[in-house]
């Protein structure tokens, strides 16, 4: 009967024990990380490509047709990065265009904003994420130049551009691009076609750095 009680005591020690003891909290603070912490180190990029336009056939109220035809030209850009998903950029894009005849080359600027989908790393799977896919939309001016002997009525038209493509980082310094816009040109009024509203297909290849 004594060997129980004396059981039952040593038992309940350790409880006894723990309740003399002082209660503390103690708060454990998770380990974060920023979502701007890429865009705080590489605010800045410079970049530049190849640009390949495929400008679409156009047939006026008058039924007069012309077949676009194919260009190559090269653009630039440089960029700021407000966020890890988000950038804004000055872009610079010689247009060559061509139908039939007619064709004319410009210089076009555009300010596009991109929203990258980048995963934030606390998510992430892998440590860095190598393809990151964009869209994006730009708007800007061409400053156009008719070519044989075709005269424009507005020599600066207003442009628009819609985007989307995958960046390929290899660091964080480096990226190449390969996407796709389509580009949209108010009337620039020539005494050919006095309706025509330049649209291209562009499919885009380039470099950006960061810094």
């Amino acid at each position: 009967m004594k060997s129980k009680i004396l059981m039952g005591i040593m038992c309940m020690m350790p409880m006894l024990a723990n309740a003399a003891m002082p209660y503390r909290t103690e708060q454990i603070k998770m380990p974060t990380q920023s979502t701007e912490t890429y865009a705080s180190e590489y605010r800045f990029y410079i970049g530049g490509g190849y640009n390949f336009s495929m400008w679409q056939d156009f047939t006026n109220k008058q039924d007069v047709s012309i077949a676009g035809k194919n260009t190559e030209t090269f653009e630039s850009m440089i960029g700021l990065r407000l966020y890890d998903t988000f950038r804004i950029e000055a872009n610079y894009v010689r247009t060559d265009a061509e139908w039939n005849s007619l064709s004319f080359s410009g210089d076009t600027v555009f300010v596009n904003a991109i929203w990258d989908a980048r995963i934030d790393s606390i998510y992430r799977f892998f440590r860095s994420q190598m393809l990151v896919p964009y869209v994006g939309i730009g708007a800007g001016l061409s400053w156009n130049k008719a070519d044989n002997g075709v005269k424009f009525d507005n020599k600066i038209s207003p442009t628009l551009g819609a985007m989307a493509g995958i960046s390929v980082e290899f660091n964080p310094i480096f990226a190449l691009d390969f996407g796709y816009r389509y580009f949209f040109m108010f009337n620039p009024k020539t005494d050919v076609i006095a309706d025509l509203n330049p649209t291209a297909h562009q499919f885009r290849a380039g470099a950006r750095i960061s810094f």
